[in-house]
């Protein structure tokens, strides 16, 4: 057997172990959002992939390194869907509306399988660790994202110079939570047009003359219910 055959086996090898560990994330991501992270367990997610135990804690190491990586896989698709494709539009306003946009979308994507930012703050806001760590780092992570934008709106004009940004930023984050309540827990329809319309009301008590418009919405979109 030649060197180069010997060097090439452990690039091989590692590339299927990240492949299979990517596997076990998306199954233990999938079960997370139907039961919480608290529910995760190795044997859990064993019997999903139809892996044995051994198998799935060699990649992990423990049950809380694999919480934490689903965190991490969570927020990863969370900026890929909803962060990244935003700043396609022009800073400001637009921007804003882009975040709130593509947010909106995966909230209403989520209303069935759950929001791990969500049931993960009501399961470790009071339990320190590294879990509790990864999940206020991810959320900070967003939160700054979005104040950012509404600074940037200021700076170009759209907001006016007194703004709060934040309050606004406060009021935009309590829209999306409130969905997530009145909407999965509660059930009551029509509350992904009211949290569209308290966005527009939030800007609209901010904005300058000299914003620019929002796009018109289809009124399809308006009329949409949870249910």
């Amino acid at each position: 057997m030649s060197v180069t055959a010997v060097s090439a086996k452990p690039p091989r090898a590692a590339q299927k172990g990240q492949q299979t560990k990517a596997v076990i994330v998306d199954a233990a991501l999938a079960l997370a959002a139907q039961i919480g992270l608290e529910g995760l367990s190795i044997g859990a997610v064993a019997e999903i992939t139809k892996m044995s135990k051994s198998g799935v804690f060699a990649h992990f190491g423990s049950r809380e390194e694999l919480q934490i990586s689903v965190v991490r896989e969570y927020h990863a698709r969370f900026e890929q869907e909803v962060f990244f494709p935003a700043l396609e539009a022009p800073r400001g306003l637009p921007r804003l509306r882009a975040m709130f946009a593509n947010w909106m979308k995966r909230t209403s994507a989520e209303i069935d399988s759950g929001c791990i930012y969500i049931s993960g703050a009501s399961e470790f806001d009071d339990r320190p660790g590294p879990v509790r760590d990864a999940l206020v780092e991810s959320v900070s992570i967003w939160q700054a994202a979005v104040l950012r934008a509404i600074v940037q709106a200021k700076s170009e004009g759209h907001l006016r110079a007194d703004a709060d940004e934040r309050q606004l930023a406060f009021e935009i984050h309590g829209l999306i939570l409130a969905l997530h309540y009145e909407a999965r827990f509660l059930q009551v329809p029509g509350s992904i047009a009211r949290a569209n319309i308290g966005f527009d009301n939030i800007l609209a008590r901010a904005a300058t003359p000299d914003a620019p418009p929002a796009a018109a919405k289809p009124a399809a979109r308006r009329l949409k219910t949870v249910r």
